[in-house]
């Protein structure tokens, strides 16, 4: 069905308006013929009764009883040959009295039909034996005491002349207006849709090694220059997916390479000469250790990239602050007690919130994790649950070295660390806190960081009270929470 269909738009764009054209102006065509013929057959049906009129005073029977026909009433001699008139005359029986010589042999029908000419004048429109259409008028008269029948005809060539006249001159027009319709309206079409061939020729040209490159919308306000703009906004998208794989992926090497370095460097090492089986031990617990380090950095990736895809599903459940505070809080006792770090929670919150436990559970714990891991010896950890005016809060306080200002806001992106050297040698991967704060943007809420007043900081999750959580809080598009690059 598509074997010929033009390829071009600007060529099916000429011919759909060609055609529509086409089609108004044949309707127009059509209308105004069938106006013209009602007007031109109605005019002779008038001429015709006019005519009948004058006919019904010139008619007299003769001496002989013959019907004859006054044509002395001529003002010109030639003007009763211009005469086109059809006259027959019958008796009521259906007798011929009189037919004029034009009609010759012809006859304008035979006995009256019941009625015919009766009070008014009988119109219609006949065809003669020789197949000539004519207008008919009809009318019963008294001449010289007799009643008889006049029948009185125009051909309707004349009629029919000047309708083919008219359909001849509408259809040269027609066809000059339908080619003159036709390049103007590829011409329109060629210059409306130049823009769009531009746009194409500068799509073509973008690859993934010139993202940057933009279609040009300064001259094109209209459709296309919409259809531009949004196309553009994708291509910025594109421009920092992109760029966000390739960091992504710059960063996940590096962070890679560095344990596998390390096991391959102690391998190395421990293969370079004999050793006892207390320093070969000592050798594999380094290894494992790396192997250790290597397994939670993949975690991590593997819980991102399950993010992106949007294949990671939120089980809602009621859960208390408090007890998600204790529950975080007993995880790192231990951790706590071997670096003399007082861990304390103060549970205040009443309040229950609609979330998936596991998933803020360990969003909550890397970021005590973390205020652990950089408190001093003596130092202090505040775990406590608050409740606020639209839901409730956790926060975490720790009087640690803190963060500068101007680090804050990239903080939670992938792979950011203050300290290359000692977040590494701290067993972190820089993904924590991104993953903390996708968790909580996905349950509706926001994560916020600020000095504390003795120093450190106060990392602060807000969360809607259960109920009051609007509808995305358990979305699962995490696109705008995971692109490497968001902020709080």
């Amino acid at each position: 069905m598509n074997r010929f269909r033009p390829s071009h738009i600007r060529t099916r764009l000429t011919l759909w308006y060609v055609s529509l054209l086409a089609g108004l102006l044949l309707l127009y065509g059509a209308g105004t013929l069938a106006l013209l013929l009602r007007n031109l057959n109605k005019e002779l049906a008038a001429h015709t009764v006019e005519d009948l009129e004058t006919l019904e005073g010139l008619l007299y029977f003769d001496s002989q009883g013959q019907l004859k026909l006054r044509e002395d009433y001529h003002n010109h001699p030639e003007s009763k040959h211009v005469q086109e008139r059809l006259l027959e005359v019958r008796s009521p029986d259906g007798a011929l009295l009189y037919r004029n010589d034009r009609l010759g042999s012809r006859a304008l029908g035979g006995a009256p039909f019941r009625g015919e000419g009766e009070g008014t004048y009988s119109q219609r429109s006949v065809r003669l034996s020789d197949g000539t259409r004519v207008q008919l008028a009809s009318r019963r008269h008294v001449i010289d005491g007799r009643p008889v029948l006049i029948r009185l005809a125009y051909s309707q060539v004349l009629v029919w002349r000047a309708l083919d006249e008219m359909l001849i001159a509408q259809s040269a027009g027609l066809i000059l207006a339908l080619g003159l319709a036709g390049l103007g309206g590829y011409a329109l079409a060629r210059r409306a849709l130049a823009p769009l061939d531009e746009m194409a020729g500068q799509a073509e040209r973008i690859t993934s090694e010139n993202l940057h490159e933009r279609l040009p919308t300064e001259s094109v306000d209209d459709e296309l220059g919409h259809m531009a703009r949004v196309f553009n906004c994708t291509l910025t998208r594109l421009e920092q997916s992109f760029e966000q794989l390739r960091r992504f992926t710059s960063d996940a090497s590096h962070e890679l390479r560095t344990p596998l370095t390390l096991i391959r460097s102690v391998g190395e090492v421990g293969l370079q000469k004999g050793r006892t089986a207390e320093e070969y031990r000592e050798i594999v617990g380094s290894m494992l250790e790396e192997v250790n380090r290597l397994t939670r950095l993949l975690d991590s990736l593997l819980t991102i990239s399950r993010a992106d895809a949007g294949q990671i599903s939120l089980r809602p459940a009621l859960i208390r602050m408090p007890d998600l505070a204790r529950e975080c809080a007993g995880l790192f006792e231990a951790l706590a007690e071997e670096k003399g770090v007082c861990l304390s929670v103060e549970a205040a919150s009443s309040a229950n919130i609609q979330g998936d436990p596991i998933l803020l559970r360990q969003a909550v714990v890397n970021i005590l994790h973390n205020a652990l891991k950089y408190s001093s010896s003596g130092g202090v950890v505040v775990l406590r649950s608050v409740d606020l005016a639209s839901g409730c809060a956790i926060e975490v306080e720790d009087d640690g070295p803190g963060i500068p200002e101007e680090h804050r806001e990239r903080i939670f992106d992938r792979f950011y660390r203050l300290d290359e050297g000692r977040s590494r040698g701290a067993g972190g991967a820089g993904l924590g806190l991104s993953i903390a704060k996708w968790t909580v943007q996905a349950h509706g809420g926001r994560i916020d960081l600020r000095p504390a007043p003795g120093g450190g900081c106060i990392f602060r999750i807000t969360l809607p009270a259960a109920g009051c959580a609007p509808n995305r809080a358990l979305r699962t598009d995490l696109e705008p929470v995971l692109s490497g690059r968001g902020r709080v």
